[in-house]
């Protein structure tokens, strides 16, 4: 019963002292001429920054520092002028010897919002930089004003005990706002390691990914774990929470857990990593993103498949640049029979060379793979080591260059050639006169004729 009256105590206290203060001291007339001040100096403020402002953007054009500096210096111009001008309000009262309270406490609030402004612009994400900026200027008005002693004995009056562990509002917000903080900082913490493990060149892509997120979920466990610590939990509370949650990523979260698996699996085995370009489920493009629970695959059209790790190690999966990079191509050609085969070929492989993404090393080769019904039927083998570019588009650009010097030697490229013969009881026709064959190179109308 006494501790459920210790809040209420506190908070009965302090509404006491703020009704008195504002009895006695807001609407004498000190007070009242300090407030319209207050609120005139803010008014002018922000109209003089909106004009300063203005003039800053014609310079933005200019001069490039000014532009990365804005948005960070802008907030900051009307506290500032309204700062400037309650100091010289104040410097003013106290030659007259006016109370100068009200003053003072606004002079602080807005020095307090400049540091805390200052603080946060090292924060990329706006929204998170607005809240903590509100909070932390928050408690610190409290603290200006003095209320921040009395209302925090009062939320560490009101506790609640759960078995034997005895938890007070104040250690749940004050966790709470640790848990927010130290989270924040652990994934700031991890980028920067991110960013130090990508300059690491002699490091293979798959094992940087492995390191990146293995630091990252140690950072962040930590931070739950001191945070947990700040709150007043003791750790071992949670065995039976921990016991409930394998239970349910046992059932509920099979195939999360089993996609984040998979992903660990495939970083440390390397059969994939960002950049190598593969085929898997009809889809084929090259890796941009090995997520804790999906693959990034990033299709030629612009695509972005999101495939789970988990398929990625069931389903058959072709890494054009598994082991080697360099990808060989095949480009059939067929060429007509009374054409020179020996040049034909020689062009074939000259023709190659001109493309710039065809490898002189190994060189192209041009082979003869047989005697077709219409054409001699060749093939043409090069070699490229960037496939995350395309391999149509190169296999294009080849059949091009060999159009363009068939053309110039004169090669011909065949096409279907059909003999038709009619089935004909006249006595007229040439089949039963006895003159002898049908000449296949003649057409229809000519056998009738």
């Amino acid at each position: 019963m006494e501790q459920a009256d210790k809040p209420l105590e506190h908070l009965l206290s302090l509404y006491e002292e703020v009704s008195a203060w504002l009895g006695s001291d807001l609407f004498a007339y000190a007070s009242l001429a300090q407030i319209a001040f207050i609120l005139l100096a803010l008014v002018i403020s922000w109209l003089l920054a909106r004009l300063l402002i203005s003039r800053t953007k014609r310079l933005q054009g200019e001069f490039p520092l000014i532009t990365r500096l804005a948005p960070y210096v802008e907030p900051l111009y009307a506290p500032l002028f309204a700062l400037l001008l309650i100091g010289v309000a104040s410097v003013v009262g106290r030659g007259f010897e006016v109370p100068l309270y009200l003053l003072r406490v606004a002079a602080s609030l807005l020095t307090a919002w400049l540091v805390i402004r200052l603080a946060v612009n090292f924060i990329r994400s706006k929204a998170v930089r607005q809240l903590v900026a509100a909070l932390a200027w928050f408690i610190a008005a409290l603290n200006i004003l003095g209320l921040l002693d009395v209302i925090t004995k009062t939320l560490d009056a009101a506790r609640l005990t759960l078995g034997g562990v005895t938890i007070s509002a104040l250690a749940v917000i004050s966790g709470l706002m640790a848990f927010f903080l130290l989270v924040w900082l652990a994934l700031v913490v991890a980028r920067i390691v991110e960013s130090r493990i990508d300059a690491l060149g002699d490091v293979s892509p798959s094992a940087r990914e492995l390191v990146k997120k293995l630091a990252r979920i140690a950072l962040v466990l930590i931070a739950i774990l001191v945070a947990f610590n700040m709150t007043g939990i003791d750790l071992t509370a949670l065995a039976v929470f921990s016991g409930a949650l394998g239970v349910g990523l046992g059932f509920g979260l099979q195939k999360v857990v089993a996609n984040f698996v998979s992903g660990i699996i495939l970083l440390m085995d390397r059969s994939i990593k960002p950049g190598d370009v593969i085929e898997t489920q009809d889809t084929y493009g090259w890796i941009n993103h090995l997520g804790a629970r999906y693959t990034s695959i990033i299709t030629r059209d612009g695509t972005e498949f999101l495939i789970p790790n988990e398929d990625m190690i069931t389903q058959p999966v072709v890494n054009w640049s598994f082991s080697d990079r360099k990808v060989r191509r095949r480009v059939k050609v067929g060429v007509s029979y009374n054409s020179d085969i020996h040049k034909a070929m020689a062009l074939m492989e000259e023709a190659a060379l001109t493309v710039d993404r065809v490898l002189p090393d190994p060189e192209p080769a041009a082979r003869l793979l047989g005697f077709g019904d219409s054409a001699v039927d060749l093939e043409l083998r090069i070699w490229i080591e960037d496939p995350q570019s395309g391999v149509a588009n190169v296999a294009s650009e080849v059949m091009l260059a060999i159009w363009d010097r068939f053309h110039e030697a004169g090669i011909e490229f065949p096409f279907p050639q059909r003999v038709v013969h009619f089935a004909n009881s006249s006595t007229n026709s040439p089949a039963n006169s006895g003159e002898g064959p049908v000449n296949q190179g003649s057409t229809p109308l000519e056998q009738k004729d």
